[in-house]
């Protein structure tokens, strides 16, 4: 069998699921061994990347890059090597620009046989240092998120789904559900994090994030929600949490940022919205109508099922695995 190695910052990051363990079953069913390593940014860490780097017949870099010196290395080291990336690395995560994250990104870039974004801006951007670059989205176990979940009847639940590094987003829109919730009062908060949320005028309900329990808590929801602020680093964002309410049949309210914008088709899958107002008015044409809820449920997971699934996505990383020399 072939062997290929992921290397990330560790198994338990989101992007390590996304971009490299979750597709372990297939790459095994196409022929191909699996195994990942951690970069815990150590001289002993590195040394045994380079090693099992040397044993492999591709290697994958997700998310990290380096400097010039062990990047070089790490070429050296790897009979193909491939980088794939979920976020603006190369930014701040406020969307400020970061000299020593932009000279890294530069150095990795070009020592790679192939790039895979997991969208077109993250695409372009990865254009200026190699000319190698294909799309490969962001991809769910859509079959895992469509199940039957009994929805609360008392209130109607907003749901957001996170971690504490993505707090801050939701912080920015919790006035305007706060002001739906006057007109509202069934309205809940349903958060799926690692932290609490507080509020005097809105009722929330955080429930602890397990990869077991993630899908079911998103289903028995009412509307996901998911906003986002428009900057160098936010564009970069692949629109896992808007993926993960669709295949679970909800609809989505979303901030128009990046490919959450196209991904949520306005007054059919879901609703945009970018003011207070807006906000607002899309928690209220949703709570009041649980038909319109439906049917943009159901049309924002046919459309997860027919173009964000792991199989699907799967078949263009095998194809680059196949073309890349």
């Amino acid at each position: 069998m072939r062997k290929i190695l992921f290397i990330s910052k560790g198994l338990n990051a989101s992007s390590t699921r996304y971009r490299a363990t979750d597709f372990f079953p297939l790459l095994e069913a196409a022929g191909w061994q699996p195994s990942h390593i951690t970069d815990r940014r150590s001289l002993a860490a590195r040394w045994n990347i380079l090693r099992a780097a040397a044993k492999a017949d591709t290697v994958v870099i997700v998310r990290r890059t380096y400097g010039p010196f062990f990047a070089k290395l790490l070429r050296r080291a790897s009979r193909q090597l491939i980088f794939t990336f979920d976020d603006a690395i190369f930014a701040k995560s406020s969307g400020a620009r970061s000299a020593g994250r932009e000279s890294r990104f530069a150095a990795t870039l070009p020592l790679c046989d192939q790039v895979w974004a997991g969208n077109h801006y993250l695409a372009e951007k990865a254009l200026q240092f190699n000319s190698r670059v294909e799309v490969i989205p962001t991809a769910v176990d859509a079959d895992r998120y469509s199940i039957l979940a009994e929805k609360p009847c008392s209130t109607l639940d907003l749901v957001w789904i996170g971690s504490r590094s993505t707090k801050k987003h939701l912080v920015t829109v919790l006035p305007a559900l706060e002001a739906a919730a006057k007109h509202l009062p069934m309205l809940r908060l349903k958060i799926i994090t690692d932290f609490s949320l507080e509020s005097d005028r809105l009722e929330i309900l955080s429930v602890p994030w397990s990869p077991e329990t993630e899908h079911i808590e998103l289903a028995s929801a009412h509307i996901g929600i998911a906003p986002l602020p428009d900057n160098a680093f936010t564009r970069g964002k692949c629109g896992l949490k808007v993926l993960q309410y669709m295949a679970a049949g909800l609809p989505v309210i979303s901030s128009p940022t990046g490919v959450n914008r196209e991904m949520v088709k306005n007054q059919v899958s879901g609703l945009l919205a970018t003011t207070s107002p807006e906000w607002q008015e899309a928690i209220r044409l949703l709570a009041q109508d649980e038909e319109l809820r439906k049917t943009m449920g159901a049309t924002g997971q046919r459309q997860c099922h027919e173009h964000f699934t792991l199989a699907s996505t799967f078949q263009k990383m095998a194809t680059t695995l196949t073309s890349t020399p």
